[in-house]
């Protein structure tokens, strides 16, 4: 009989905050994982060997190899897919997680064309061609893949409130995240016919190191009822609604968005 093979991940933006949370619930159901960063390599390699010592406390034994792209630069994205089948020669799972806050937030009446497009670069156009290279590679997989293994690819995009929620003082973020979470309708709907399912999870208030500049204002925020669940976001709560998917606990859907947001997506009266 042969052994049982580990799933493998390719998580953007890895190192640290949900990304970081991601992995480390991958790793304690079993995933190998090519964890992408940009700036921090020591933070990267710190992770990757926490997913290595979780995994093993788990019961698991898994790899988690580290590589530096930025997913804005089109040689970075091929880098990216050229290291996981160096590296690992399979792909299951694409999380689409990286992504960057303006440097300043700016009135939409004053924000720059440059702000506009470095933002967009990372937040939107990457991962749009990331998934259509990691889409190219799932289906040649898929197409090879023999009847008695079962390989079920999945594309997990990570998103965000600001999808549809209005922040004036940083309109190019928003209209990125709005950008973004049309990427999984798109791909959900082209790749369901070789079993390819695509989701996206929509965090809201989660606590890292971006939301840590303005914790006071969400601190008040939240005690004042913004969500009905009246606590800060954790990266392990976007983590554990990745594991589910990554299980195949929702294997009738695809395209579907998944809040993690407290319920602020709820409408009240």
């Amino acid at each position: 009989m042969l052994a049982a093979v580990n799933m493998v991940a390719l998580i953007t933006g890895a190192s640290r905050g949900i990304g970081r949370g991601i992995a480390l619930e991958l790793s304690k159901i079993g995933c190998d994982l090519t964890l992408n960063f940009r700036n921090n390599e020591s933070l990267a390699q710190q992770t990757a060997e926490e997913c290595v010592a979780l995994a093993r406390s788990k019961g698991h034994a898994i790899r988690a190899e580290t590589v530096k792209a930025d997913i804005a630069q089109t040689q970075d994205r091929e880098k990216l897919i050229a290291f996981a089948k160096a590296n690992f020669g399979r792909l299951d799972i694409l999380v689409n997680n990286a992504g960057i806050a303006p440097e300043v937030r700016a009135d939409i009446l004053e924000t720059s064309e440059e702000s506009f497009d470095r933002v967009f670069a990372t937040n939107a156009k990457g991962p749009y061609f990331l998934t259509q290279l990691a889409a190219h590679w799932m289906i040649e997989q898929v197409r090879a893949t023999v009847a008695t293994e079962q390989l079920k690819p999945k594309i997990i995009t990570i998103s965000s409130v600001s999808a549809y929620a209005a922040s004036t003082n940083r309109g190019d973020y928003c209209v990125a995240k709005a950008a973004l979470s049309m990427l999984t309708p798109l791909f959900a709907a082209r790749l369901a016919e070789y079993g390819i399912n695509v989701y996206e999870i929509r965090p809201g208030i989660i606590a890292t190191d971006m939301t840590q500049a303005v914790k006071g204002k969400y601190d008040q925020l939240i005690a004042d009822g913004l969500t009905p669940i009246k606590r800060w976001g954790t990266p392990q709560d976007v983590g554990l609604a990745v594991a589910a998917v990554v299980q195949d606990f929702l294997p009738f859907s695809t395209g579907q968005v998944i809040d993690v947001d407290g319920g602020f997506h709820i409408r009240r009266l």
